[in-house]
């Protein structure tokens, strides 16, 4: 009996022509005749030294059959000897001897002959000397594949019984991609979608009862390269203009090469380029379809359309990609070379292509998708090598690509399905192939392409409002899909190394600690008799998952490795020791990943999980059941109530203050005056104040905002907006206020802007470049979902966009310049000593106010924001934390002190009132007039004595 159908074989080995003996003795006689030949045949049995006894029953089958067939079928036969039985399956090697030469057709009818001595008792193969091909000969990405197998030669009487195929060693199995059909003799394999791992070496065993009839490809049936044959531009729309020339372009991969069909002169490459006559033709049937095809495979082609117009006006011109365009058309180009897929864009009012979508996905990554689609049980396990190793070598193409990334994920939850399915038990290889590819998506090259799905998810799930109950987010999908596949891991105990994931999967009774990879300690101390426990670490999946908790209000961070447990018991009691990540954020909180939360998008929640100790560098929790677990931190800011009573209380004071201050200056605006320079100096100062005050009011609304159990990002995002632009606005305002100092300081003696103008400019600079710059910031971040923080205060984002650069850089700017200026105009006020000037009094009054001004806001404010820069540099500085708080909260205080109630002229209107009414009272006739000296913190304006510059500085003027 045969318990394997191993390969048996008839192998012709010549020796050489007939051999001719020399003679001496009788030149002239021809010599006899003497032909050799050694053969072998290959029985489908395991070898065993018996079969080398004379005695042995086999021995004697085969050489009985031997002497017997060659007495039949070769002429002239002297001897026929079994030489010896070998190992390879189990080799029989014979010789046989004749005076006249054998010729091939006498061998091989001894060769049936023996098959058909041999075939009922014994398992024997004869061999097809003709090679087993496919058809078609040249195969691509799932195309259609016949293999035929047979006839076996007639003089067999070769009638078939059952057959066997196999690919490198492994049987076929008939499916709805593996199809096979008998006819006459002949027997066909049908693959009806040929995929890499259907590549292989291919053998047919056609059976007649033991015996067999075999073919073999002989060589590997691989797939080939598919063209992807791109054109340029893909649609355009021209207006028509009989004898015009169009350019159109179309692009290969080597070695392929195309031509434009039904083109005159065309040339062929695998990158052509054509010009196109317009006649009269096209233009009275509007369009003309070019197509661009492979020469030797026309089934890959591409077309470009070019619309013919007779008139109209394009809002878009002359596109690269998408050529011309009217309003709100939709346009379509062609991805790059290997890739598949489209790009879409809308012609927008402002004459560019916008609402880019670029759906192109690597050629070899969508083979792949297509074919996660078709799987079975044979096939997994070379797959999920292929997808491994596709994902290793084209990682610099998918870790920046949104749409590659998504169809891996698309093609984890594919396999994942499957195995969950079909019960499959995937082995520990298989498993490694997993982890490569999931390591290679989570790289820090990814992170942008993951922040821009997340953002997606987001975006779709508000539009659209029909999100399912969970995996609606790319990120969400990928974990998810690796849990299904980690359940249907083989039960052993193993671990798994890769660069960025570390698996462990082991054995315990009733109890259980592990530290894994030095930053997660899991300890268990109750299971439910024998467990079989499997444990991921991962070490980047942070730059996946978004750091949003169930609440979505506070700004967290993931600060330990994120770590699947997963158990084929019920366990309710884990506890985990995270280390640390970054040791400057606070406030730590145990969670796992909710698939359910956020409509189904995914989040991180902490019911069934409590903190139980921070300690050192590390946190532990505990939770009651298991599943993916992490621990999310928030940006340390001291909890301590000094803080709180410092901001309230400064707050108060600051908002307080301002509205005293716009008070105040809007009284002095409509005194009457002689004056400009008063006036500009007060329309400054009552700005200044003005944006401050919006600036806190929006601060409070932002606050409010993002203290909210649910965020309203649009509203963060205005919040954050306004924040910015009035913020801003107060240190252009402070720009304005050097500005006019420095002017009418060095032109003291030639200044000739009038009000009208000076308050244009003002305005402009005050108002005009915070927007400008605010504008921008939100035009280039809101699109990637960068503009704001995310899950923190409603405020500029410093981590992916440094969008917080677009006020810090203006600010520190303004006061770096401010400070010069104030250099400027000191050196000029020494430089002017002795000299004579005209300008009058209450003129250098305002100018002394101004400095004074800026001498003390524009320090202040640059202290307080380069603290606010510190707290972010080094959130744990307690002391940053304080003194940032202090000036922030007082910014308001200083602004009315400094900039209203210290100038004389300003404390003199306000009494005015209240002199005149006592003057009435007591019939007093003084007249008033204000104070001749600036305070005395100013002695370097004031010189006692002369007509100098300096002098008149500090002389006393007259309010107009």
């Amino acid at each position: 009996m045969i318990v394997n159908l191993f390969l048996f074989k008839f192998a012709l080995q010549f020796t050489g022509p007939p051999t001719v003996p020399p003679t001496i003795d009788a030149p002239d006689t021809v010599p006899p005749i003497r032909d050799v030949r050694s053969l072998s045949l290959t029985m489908d049995m395991e070898f065993e030294d018996a079969f080398n006894d004379e005695n042995n029953n086999i021995h004697q089958m085969c050489l009985h059959s031997i002497r017997t067939q060659s007495r039949i079928h070769i002429p002239g036969l002297q001897s026929s000897e079994l030489l010896a039985f070998r190992p390879g399956s189990t080799i029989v090697d014979f010789e046989i001897t004749a005076n006249t030469a054998i010729q091939d057709p006498d061998v091989e009818a001894l060769l049936a002959g023996i098959l058909n001595d041999l075939r009922i008792a014994l398992p024997v193969i004869v061999d097809s000397d003709v090679e087993l091909t496919p058809n078609p000969r040249t195969l691509f990405f799932q195309d259609t594949v016949t293999l035929t197998c047979g006839p076996p030669p007639e003089a067999l009487n070769f009638t078939i019984t059952s057959s066997v195929w196999t690919r490198d060693g492994v049987v076929i199995n008939e499916d709805d991609q593996h199809i096979f059909s008998q006819a006459n003799e002949v027997e066909t394999l049908t693959i009806t979608n040929f995929f890499s791992t259907d590549e292989g070496l291919y053998v047919c065993q056609l059976f007649d009862g033991f015996s067999s009839f075999r073919q073999s490809s002989n060589e590997r049936i691989i797939l080939s390269v598919t063209p992807t044959v791109q054109v340029l531009p893909r649609q355009n729309t021209i207006l028509c203009e009989v004898g015009q020339q169009v350019s159109v372009q179309c692009f290969v991969q080597e070695p392929y090469q195309v031509v434009f069909q039904g083109v005159p002169n065309s040339e062929s490459g695998n990158s052509i380029q054509q010009l196109i006559t317009i006649t009269q033709e096209d233009c009275d049937n509007q369009e003309i379809i070019i197509t661009c095809q492979e020469i030797g495979f026309s089934q890959f082609a591409s077309n470009t359309t070019l619309r013919l117009i007779n008139d109209g006006e394009f809002t878009c011109v002359g596109d690269p990609e998408f050529g011309n365009g009217f309003l709100n058309e939709v346009g379509r180009a062609s991805c790059e070379i290997n890739e598949v897929g489209e790009k879409t864009a809308i012609c927008n009012v402002s004459g560019e292509w916008e609402n880019r979508d670029d759906n192109c996905t690597l050629q070899r990554i969508a083979q792949l998708l297509t074919q996660s689609e078709f799987l079975n049980e044979t096939t997994l396990p070379e797959y999920l090598d292929d997808l491994s190793n596709a994902t290793i070598e084209l990682s610099d193409e998918v870790t920046p690509s949104p749409n590659n990334i998504e169809a891996i994920v698309t093609i984890l939850n594919n396999v994942a399905n499957f195995v969950t399915i079909t019960v499959f038990t995937l082995s520990q290889a298989s498993m490694e192939d997993v982890l490569l590819t999931v390591g290679v998506l989570t790289t820090d090259p990814a992170i942008e392409s993951w922040n821009n799905l997340n953002l997606e998810a987001v975006t779709d799930s508000i539009d659209s409002r029909t999100v399912t109950p969970r995996n609606e987010s790319v990120s969400s999908l990928l974990l998810f899909s690796l849990e299904g596949i980690t359940r249907r891991l083989v039960n052993a105990s193993f671990g798994i190394v890769t660069p960025l994931i570390l698996l462990n999967k082991t054995t315990f009774i009733n109890n259980f600690n592990g530290d894994f990879n030095s930053t997660v300690e899991i300890d268990i101390q109750e299971a439910n008799g024998a467990t079989n426990l499997t444990v991921i670490t991962f070490e980047s999946l942070d730059n996946v998952l978004p750091p949003r908790d169930e609440n979505n209000s506070s700004g967290r961070v993931i600060n330990g490795r994120v770590v699947l447990v997963q158990s084929d018991t019920i366990i309710d009691n884990v506890t985990f020791t995270f280390d640390i990540v970054n040791d400057s954020l606070g406030n730590p909180q145990c969670v796992f990943w909710n698939f359910s939360l956020f409509g189904g998008l995914g989040g991180w929640d902490d019911e069934g999980c409590e903190l139980v100790v921070r300690e050192d560098e590390t946190v532990t929790c505990q939770c009651d059941h298991l599943t993916s677990f992490s621990m999310l931190m928030s940006p340390f800011v001291p909890n301590i109530d000094i803080l709180s009573y410092i901001t309230f209380i400064g707050v108060g004071i600051s908002m307080a203050s301002l509205v005293l201050c716009l008070l105040i200056e809007t009284f002095i605006l409509t005194r009457p005056r002689k004056d400009e320079l008063s006036q500009l100096r007060n329309i400054s100062v009552l700005n200044i104040a003005l944006c401050l005050l919006i600036a806190n009011i929006w601060f409070i609304i932002g606050s409010s905002i993002s203290e909210n159990n649910q965020k309203n990002r649009g509203a963060c995002t205005a919040a954050t907006y306004f924040i910015h632009f009035f913020y801003l606005a107060l240190f252009f305002w402070m720009l304005n206020f050097a500005m006019f100092l420095l002017y009418h300081t060095v032109n003291v003696l030639t200044a000739n802007l009038s009000k009208a103008v000076m308050l244009v400019i003002g305005f402009s600079v005050g108002y005009g470049t915070p927007l400008i710059i605010a504008g921008i910031t939100i035009a280039v971040t809101a699109p990637s979902n960068t503009y704001i923080q995310e899950n923190v205060i409603c405020w500029l984002n410093w981590n992916q966009s440094k969008a917080l650069l677009a006020f810090v850089i203006p600010a520190l700017l303004i006061v770096f310049i401010n400070i010069i200026i104030l250099i400027v105009v000191l050196v000029k006020v020494v430089q002017s000593r002795g000299m004579r000037s005209n300008v009058q009094s209450d003129k250098k009054h305002v100018l002394v106010a101004v400095a004074q001004t800026l001498a003390v806001l524009t320090p202040f404010f640059g202290i307080t924001w380069s603290l606010g820069v510190g707290t972010l540099i080094n959130p744990s500085n307690i002391g940053i934390h304080i003194a940032f708080a202090f000036f922030n909260s007082l910014q308001g205080f200083f602004v009315l002190v400094f900039g209203t109630l210290l100038v004389k002229k300003v404390r003199t209107e306000i009494l005015r009132p209240f002199l005149r009414l006592s003057q009435a009272s007591s019939g007093s006739g003084t007249k008033i007039t204000s104070a001749g000296t600036s305070s005395s913190g100013w002695q370097i304006f004031k010189k006692k004595g002369g007509n100098n510059l300096s002098s008149d500085f500090s002389s006393s003027s007259r309010v107009a």
